[in-house]
């Protein structure tokens, strides 16, 4: 019997995701130099993925 597709290992699915998580965006911002530390995590300008 085989394995069913959606149950492939995680390593294999990797997909370009379109949304990154807060802790992402944060990064990607400190890199471009529009993040300081003290600033809010709320309301953050949008971010394109690097991938």
């Amino acid at each position: 019997m085989s394995m069913h597709s959606s149950l492939k290992g995680a390593a294999k699915i990797r997909t370009k995701r379109n949304v990154l998580k807060r802790f992402e965006r944060i990064e990607v911002l400190k890199k471009d130099g529009k993040w300081q530390d003290g600033d809010r995590a709320h309301g953050l300008p949008k971010t394109k993925s690097e991938d």
